[in-house]
């Protein structure tokens, strides 16, 4: 089975809207890579890049220790890093981006080529250091409830005490179908009372909630701190 944590970095997107059921033989998890391989490339041209994101992105930079210099940030689910990925170098940070869309972290690595680009899978990611900020934006929500319970493990292995975690989730459990290009996509959330409970588990405090935020795009948004 292929990795199924990859992203674009930002709202192009369907965001996640709450659906009762969903119908199995439209679209599993395990079906979004190969997506993002497909329409991914055509959708990156067209997304959004007036960066709605950048209140959430500016809060956690403004949080987030630089006992090293320059904040080091891992974007998990990176995409093609337009724009966020991008605004996060010229805000002087050291980037990696992480994604498991072949596709996806090949521009990537074109359209931001300071940043580390590594072709992988968010689940089962083991790097030989930890970071000030870890982002996983419009990514983490493809994954299965399933997986996004143990990928906790991996943010906490991946932030550095006192470190930021920012990423978007749905307003309430569900496994929604939305849609890229011509193409149905899978998407899932926890309650937020599960990531609560998921954040005290794993040694993060948190920080801020903004269910459905109308300021950006109608997302739902968590940001925590390593503690």
């Amino acid at each position: 089975m292929g990795a199924i944590a990859p992203g674009e970095d930002s709202g192009a997107r369907p965001r996640y809207m709450h659906r009762n059921a969903r119908p199995k033989d439209i679209m599993k998890p395990e079906d979004v890579v190969a997506t993002y391989d497909r329409e991914g490339p055509a959708w990156a041209q067209t997304r959004d890049r007036r960066l709605i994101e950048r209140p959430w992105l500016d809060r956690a930079l403004a949080i987030a220790p630089h006992p090293h210099g320059r904040r080091r940030v891992l974007d998990l689910g990176c995409g093609a890093g337009r724009p966020i990925a991008e605004y996060l170098i010229d805000r002087g940070c050291l980037v990696t981006g992480v994604d498991a869309s072949r596709q996806m972290i090949e521009l990537f690595a074109r359209v931001v080529p300071r940043a580390v680009a590594l072709h992988a899978d968010m689940r089962t990611l083991k790097l030989s250091q930890d970071f000030d900020l870890v982002v996983a934006w419009d990514s983490f929500f493809h994954l299965s409830p399933d997986d996004q319970r143990t990928t906790f493990g991996v943010f906490q292995a991946h932030t550095a005490l006192g470190g930021v975690l920012l990423f978007t989730a749905g307003p309430q459990a569900g496994e929604p179908i939305g849609t890229i290009g011509e193409s149905p996509l899978y998407h899932a959330s926890l309650d937020p009372e599960e990531y609560r409970a998921l954040f005290d588990r794993h040694g993060f405090a948190e920080l801020g909630y903004w269910p459905e935020e109308p300021a950006c795009g109608g997302r739902t948004i968590w940001m925590a701190r390593r503690v």
